[in-house]
């Protein structure tokens, strides 16, 4: 009785799985031919097309003042009177103090006397040699003393004008060290004032002299040609990241590396008629360094990294599956990244949806909408590339 009801038992979990196993692959089949029944991914992408490119550097910098001049006294005395106001912008030649001029007037009168006696009698001299009634060394004792007192004349009259403090350079004057009834004397380390000519004013921007040399080798290698009429502009970035709206020339570059920074000092002169900038302001300047011919400018929502941290593209190839591009793009150019291998001329780089493919999938492309128009994407070539870390 109990053996055959074991037989049954097994022969019943024999078919019950066998049963279960085929309604399994039954439920497979459709899923698996869903899957192929799927419709492609939609991607967004944007047709590349190779354009030339303006490379700029963006390099700090700071404002220095186009001319610096020290007003200090030439004549000992009291000052009497202060001319000017602090802060305002004065003239060449404009009287800024007035030091005593009592002593230096009575100085100059004295001169004058001592003139016009050695003058007399080196005129009766000369007469008088003439029918010599005396000495030829007399006479030219006589001239040589009247030369002496025409150069004392002079001395006393430049010293009596010194008493006028004038302003060497046209400019902006900075706060007196000195007031009324200060003693000031010719030759004092304390300057008196200080004047600072603001337009145009100097803008010193420094370059790290390994960038100096690798441009210098692009330009000599043929893959950077030079900039032309625009190669010695530049434009200017205040500190509070607004545009200065005057451009500037670049002047010279110091010809020694600075052995502390390992940087080379540029210089240029920027028109200042408001003022807007003052010494020591910090800048960031712009300088056309070169044009690049056949770049392409690849759009930042199409290029991601690696886990290696290299960057990589997605492109859709001509059977529209999506193949992956190493990259060598050193640098930004406004929204975009400048590459220099990996992409070429009517690639299909895909901006929108990258992250729901792979490579070697069929897709669906359209138009992006998420990147500036083919218009509007020339203007970062002309803009100022920064160098990507």
């Amino acid at each position: 009785m109990t053996r055959p009801s074991s037989r049954a038992t097994a022969v019943s979990i024999t078919l019950a799985c066998a049963l279960l196993i085929s309604a399994c692959d039954n439920t497979n089949e459709p899923a698996s031919q869903q899957q192929q029944q799927q419709p492609a991914p939609k991607v967004g992408i944007v047709t590349l097309s190779t354009q030339s490119y303006t490379l700029t550097s963006e390099l700090p910098g700071r404002t220095a003042a186009y001319r610096v001049a020290e007003v200090r006294p030439q004549v000992n005395g009291i000052i009497q009177k202060r001319l000017f106001k602090e802060g305002s912008d004065v003239k060449a030649d404009q009287q800024l103090y007035q030091i005593d001029p009592a002593i230096y007037e009575a100085n100059l009168k004295s001169a004058e006397a001592t003139l016009l006696a050695s003058r007399s009698l080196a005129e009766r001299y000369k007469v008088l040699v003439a029918e010599r009634a005396v000495s030829r060394q007399q006479y030219d004792d006589a001239q040589a003393n009247r030369l002496a007192a025409e150069a004392a004349l002079e001395r006393a009259k430049i010293d009596q004008r010194y008493t006028r403090v004038l302003a060497p350079i046209s400019g902006r004057i900075g706060r007196s060290s000195v007031s009324e009834g200060a003693l000031v004397s010719n030759g004092q380390a304390q300057e008196l004032a200080v004047i600072q000519q603001l337009d145009p004013i100097y803008v010193d921007v420094t370059q790290s002299a390994t960038d100096l040399l690798r441009l210098r080798r692009e330009l000599e290698s043929g893959q950077l040609e030079k900039a032309g009429e625009t190669a010695a502009q530049v434009t200017l970035k205040l500190q509070d990241g607004s545009d200065y709206p005057h451009t500037g020339t670049l002047e010279f570059s110091e010809v020694s590396v600075d052995a502390s920074t390992g940087s080379v000092t540029l210089r240029a002169v920027f028109p200042n008629p408001d003022a807007l900038l003052l010494p020591g302001m910090f800048v960031h300047a712009s300088l056309v360094t070169g044009v690049q011919r056949q770049v392409i400018l690849a759009p930042q929502q199409g290029v991601t990294r690696n886990p290696k941290g290299e960057p990589i593209a997605m492109v859709v190839n001509a059977e529209n599956k999506v193949e992956a591009r190493n990259l060598t793009a050193e640098r930004t150019a406004g929204d975009r990244w400048l590459v220099t291998a990996g992409l070429q001329d009517g690639d299909r780089l895909i901006t929108e949806g990258i992250q729901f493919v792979q490579p070697g999938i069929s897709v669906d492309p359209y138009p992006a909408t998420n990147v500036q128009s083919s218009k509007e994407s020339q203007e970062p070539a002309t803009s100022t590339a920064k160098q990507a870390q």
